[in-house]
């Protein structure tokens, strides 16, 4: 059986050690980190993903600011308002939850945000800085697969990884990270891959980031493989309270027997997404002190 990556462990050491740092900041007469976090509208998800990061800083003893608009404002408003984060010396670093309403460009409000405030790593100038020797404030679930595996003592070096998905936030990151970092030899495939079945099974380190409940399957697997499952899905189950359950893009059940270590979904990689947010904010604190 397999070392199933348990992602709610490390993130809580992650927030342990981040508690730890915190506490010998106030200690020695300076002030906690501080997280502002924007959300326009009343997006039921996105309200649950903002109270998490708002009790993880509790956690850790960071300062936050919630700023909500409403749906209706304007672009400009809300690009005044990040100018405004930009510039407040005590606002370490903050985010603008995902989802925006449509008539508010994502591209352009992130290209807006200071790249040393930027702790969800989305900027270009952050995205740029995977391939640097100098690396600024990484995609926070790419950064986050990465302290997984570095926790976990899986060896990259030279092993052939394959991501699947290519998307800005999860896939493109990560085999830049594997590709720098991790020294293996990357394949990233994507919706316009052709017998996706021939790579995968290649794969030494299979890092799934789509989005698709059930698209890697055991016949897919490599004996051994290392199998990151970055894909979570609402998928509707009646058997539920809530009547929907997270899916992961791995069939978990079919997958796990022959992987070496596997991430669970949920509780694999979902929870690194805001211990990496945490560590962001801690870095663009550094980086301003």
């Amino acid at each position: 059986m397999p070392t199933i990556i348990d992602g709610r462990k490390v993130s809580k050491d992650i927030k342990n050690e981040i508690a730890e740092k915190v506490e010998k900041i106030k200690a020695d007469g300076n002030r906690a980190p501080h997280l502002a976090i924007i959300i326009v509208g009343e997006d039921g998800a996105s309200h649950t993903y903002v109270n998490g990061k708002i009790n993880a800083c509790k956690a850790v003893g960071f300062d936050f600011t919630l700023m909500h608009f409403a749906s209706t404002i304007s672009e400009e408003k809300l690009i005044k308002h990040i100018e405004q984060l930009n510039d407040d010396s005590d606002i370490d670093g903050f985010i603008v939850q995902i989802p925006l309403p449509d008539h508010i460009s994502v591209d352009r409000i992130t290209e807006c945000i200071s790249p040393l405030k930027d702790v969800d790593g989305f900027t270009n100038q952050n995205f740029g800085s995977i391939v640097s020797d100098h690396q600024l404030l990484l995609p926070a679930t790419p950064y986050g697969v990465m302290e997984l595996i570095r926790r976990y003592d899986i060896p990259t070096t030279g092993k052939n990884c394959v991501v699947v998905g290519a998307s800005r936030i999860a896939g493109a990151p990560l085999s830049l990270l594997m590709l720098q970092e991790g020294e293996a030899t990357v394949t990233v495939c994507h919706k316009a891959t052709v017998d996706l079945k021939s790579h995968t099974k290649e794969a030494d380190i299979l890092i799934v980031a789509v989005g698709k409940p059930g698209l890697i399957t055991k016949d897919m697997v490599k004996e051994g493989a290392v199998v990151i499952d970055v894909g979570t899905t609402r998928v509707e189950d009646a058997s539920r309270k809530s009547g929907f359950r997270l899916s992961g893009d791995v069939v978990y059940d079919e997958v796990a027997p022959i992987a070496s270590y596997i991430t669970p979904v949920p509780g694999g990689v979902g929870p690194m997404t805001i211990a990496s947010l945490l560590m962001n904010t801690l870095k663009a604190y550094e980086l301003n002190h």
